[in-house]
């Protein structure tokens, strides 16, 4: 279904009981809400699962203006259009970094927060990203612009974990994941009520691995 907020429209994919308590999803750079496919069933027997394309992605809008703000504003925006005051969110990647930034701007928003792959927001030297060919799911400048903050955050992003209130999980892909422990740990240490689970998967944990990863969310999660 499409819901607008923030001014654009955002695709959410829905499953599980329609009164059930809210589960939101954010997906990985270039990917989008289909990518949580594997688990989604699992999840649906005791949540409300949403699964959002973030702007710029998949069949939400691609607006021309992209930056991680504005994507922490949308989903902030959607919780508002839906009316769901308090949520458990999970978010894979880029979709973690967005899933953080919403749980230190709006604490009180976010009960449970899953992140999976995902270190503390600090700068890093890496290679520029380089276009595939064919035709693209998603906008490229968004991943340019996107790209842009991720290797150079706003410092206030690292401080502003500590107002992180809930309890997270940091899902952690392990030696095969691109992602250097040391700043996974990083962000575990900073968040308060933070633990991390590892599961020697790679970056695309809860693909490689969806059996191992559900088990682990579900009993982190605990359904009330």
């Amino acid at each position: 279904m499409q819901i607008t907020a923030n001014g654009i429209d955002l695709e959410v994919r829905t499953a599980g009981p329609a009164d059930g308590p809210p589960l939101v999803l954010l997906h990985a750079l270039g990917k989008d809400a289909a990518d949580w496919d594997p688990i989604v069933p699992a999840l649906a027997e005791h949540w409300r699962v949403l699964a959002v394309d973030l702007r710029g992605h998949g069949a939400s809008d691609h607006p021309g203006e992209y930056s991680l703000e504005l994507m922490r504003d949308d989903v902030l925006a959607l919780l508002d259009a839906l009316d769901l005051d308090r949520i458990d969110l999970i978010g894979h990647s880029l979709g973690g970094f967005v899933a953080h930034l919403v749980a230190q701007h709006a604490p009180d928003r976010v009960a449970r927060l899953v992140l999976e792959d995902v270190t503390a927001p600090l700068p890093r030297s890496v290679p520029p990203p380089e276009r595939p060919d064919g035709e693209l799911a998603f906008d490229w400048d968004m991943v340019l612009a996107v790209r842009r903050q991720i290797d150079d955050p706003d410092p206030a992003w690292l401080d502003g974990l500590g107002r992180i209130t809930a309890e997270t999980l940091v899902v952690y892909g392990g030696a095969p994941s691109p992602m250097p422990r040391e700043r996974v740990e990083e962000i575990v240490r900073r968040i308060p009520k933070a633990q991390m689970a590892t599961i020697e998967a790679g970056h695309l944990v809860h693909a490689a691995e969806p059996e191992r990863f559900t088990a682990v969310v579900l009993d982190f999660l605990q359904p009330a």
